[in-house]
């Protein structure tokens, strides 16, 4: 009897369709990671939005309910002087974020909108809503 050595062609082609179809089964999972992603960073800002406009309030209310800026963590944030809620500006709810690394606001319309950099939205899209008023105004999603 001969002694073999190796793979035989068959044995090998064989591996190759195994592997050909596990990758053909794990690449449509992998592919969406970059949806996952962003919508997982619009609901870290959405819960960020709605934080910073709660403790801005809470501050103002803190203040005596009356003014019309608040500091917070020795940042000025412009608020409403009835509702205390931050303003639909770059002074009000971004400085009340304090950051909005990775984000794209727009402050030309109401609500203020905040959308992932480098995304382009078809329709509503991706983003976080931020119209001065209660946490119910805050929206976002994709």
């Amino acid at each position: 009897m001969r002694q073999q050595n190796g793979f035989t062609l068959i044995e090998l082609i064989v591996v190759i369709v195994i592997l050909g179809i596990l990758a053909a089964t794990a690449l449509p999972r992998f592919s969406n990671l970059t949806n996952d992603a962003r919508k997982g960073s619009v609901q870290g800002m959405l819960g960020g939005v709605r934080s910073a406009a709660a403790l801005a309030k809470a501050s103002w209310l803190v203040g005596g309910s009356s003014g019309t800026s608040v500091t917070m963590d020795g940042v000025t944030v412009t608020v409403d002087g009835t509702t205390g809620y931050p303003a639909n500006s770059a002074a009000g709810i971004t400085a009340a974020m304090q950051s909005v690394d990775g984000f794209t606001a727009n402050y030309a319309a109401t609500p203020v909108t905040f959308t992932p950099t480098g995304y382009t939205p078809t329709g509503v899209g991706c983003r976080v809503e931020y119209n001065l008023g209660a946490a119910s105004a805050i929206t976002g999603g994709c």
